[in-house]
């Protein structure tokens, strides 16, 4: 067996996708390129554990968890956390943003001023729009004040995300039309914190950053890794966690959350080996393994 690898996620940079290694290897991902590994042989996915701490159980994970965490490090790991309501004192700038990721599929939230607009890519918005900054709890009173009156969710089951990217309007127009829409809904509420300022729409476009402009849709997702098992196809897309592959079963989407907690090798001559399903119609010293 080769060197395994456990990767730790996938961040987007300025350059685009990059794939990370526990140990701060990098794989930075392009167009075209081969995406290929292998799960050991006789492997189980344990939780990778918590706020930088291993797993103290080392607790076998379910293969389809996208967390990878056993129970009490997912407890943990929300713990102090903004996304979970838990971290009210946080004394850094935030933004309040309406993201679209298909038709009928609106959200809002908030993102630390500083991220700019990596929060966005990394739940994979086609395209977004900010509208105001301000202080924590007056991003999330805004975030509410949405929620309450204009019925926005703040959160998109992903499936949904995913399924919609195989039919998206054409034209940055086309795809910016319902968020321009309820920005001018939101900006006349009356309610919003004085302190939030707030911002023009000014619609950003994810489509060519995510390489979904004339790339062939995905037919199916991997529904989990397996103990030897392999991945390998050619990288045509990439979208929040997902990286669109062209395998012999056509374009697959792979989650790369499904990879964490496993150990990897590379794939060598193996096919693509793992489930694959069908995706559901939407409602509206080598440097790492490649």
């Amino acid at each position: 067996m080769g060197q395994a690898w456990s990767c730790s996620g996938l961040r987007w940079s300025a350059e685009g996708p990059v794939l990370l290694w526990d140990g701060g290897r990098r794989s930075a991902l392009t167009w075209g390129k081969r995406v290929a590994f292998a799960v050991a042989e006789g492997g189980v996915r344990t939780c990778v554990g918590a706020r930088g701490h291993a797993c103290p159980l080392g607790a076998p994970v379910p293969a389809r968890s996208t967390g990878a965490r056993c129970e009490e490090c997912a407890r943990l790991d929300r713990a102090h956390s903004v996304a979970a309501d838990t971290l009210a004192d946080d004394p850094r700038p935030y933004r309040v943003y309406l993201a679209w990721f298909g038709p009928g599929m609106v959200k809002v939230g908030i993102t630390a001023a500083e991220r700019g607009p990596a929060r966005l890519l990394e739940q994979g918005a086609v395209c977004f729009t900010w509208l105001g900054t301000g202080p924590l709890m007056a991003a999330r009173r805004t975030e509410e004040l949405l929620r309450a009156a204009l019925r926005v969710p703040d959160r998109i089951p992903y499936a949904g995300k995913r399924a919609a990217r195989a039919a998206l309007p054409a034209t940055r127009e086309e795809r910016a039309a319902e968020i321009v829409g309820l920005h001018a809904r939101a900006v006349a509420l009356s309610g919003w914190p004085e302190s939030l300022d707030p911002a023009p729409c000014r619609p950003a476009d994810h489509m060519e950053v995510f390489g979904l402009t004339g790339a062939s849709a995905a037919v199916g997702e991997v529904a989990g890794l397996v103990a030897g098992g392999a991945v390998s196809g050619e990288l045509v897309a990439a979208a929040g966690p997902d990286l669109h592959l062209l395998t012999d079963k056509g374009v697959v989407a792979l989650d790369t959350r499904l990879l964490t907690g496993w150990d990897l090798v590379p794939a060598g001559g193996l096919e693509f080996a793992v489930p694959v399903r069908a995706l559901k119609e939407t409602a509206a010293a080598q440097d790492g393994l490649f």
